[in-house]
């Protein structure tokens, strides 16, 4: 069984996502916003080259942090789609307007 997690990051308005997928074999994969799969000893592994890039994981995120980063909580829709090449088109988003 494959255990998804989602990390964003913020570049204004615009929500760039990644999908860190843990694999039965302790390995992990890492879907990212220009479609590619990158592969990863471990997923610890796979989350600090995702911290590294300024990514955050959406898991634990409260109201506060996505404040700091310019949007609310309750913006954000987690991209889904039935298989990964529909899903690439829609890693990255832009966000209306805040009012």
């Amino acid at each position: 069984m494959n255990n998804d997690q989602w990390w964003l990051a913020a570049l204004g308005r615009t929500i760039v996502w990644a999908r860190l997928r843990e694999l039965d074999a302790g390995t992990a994969e890492v879907l990212d916003s220009d479609g590619n799969t990158l592969s990863y000893d471990s997923p610890d592994t796979a989350r600090a080259a995702l911290m590294d890039a300024e990514f955050a994981a959406l898991d634990g995120m409260d109201a506060e942090d996505a404040a700091d980063r310019g949007f609310a909580l309750d913006e954000l829709v987690v991209p889904y789609a039935e298989d990964d090449d529909r899903l690439r088109a829609l890693m990255v988003q832009t966000l209306p307007r805040a009012h």
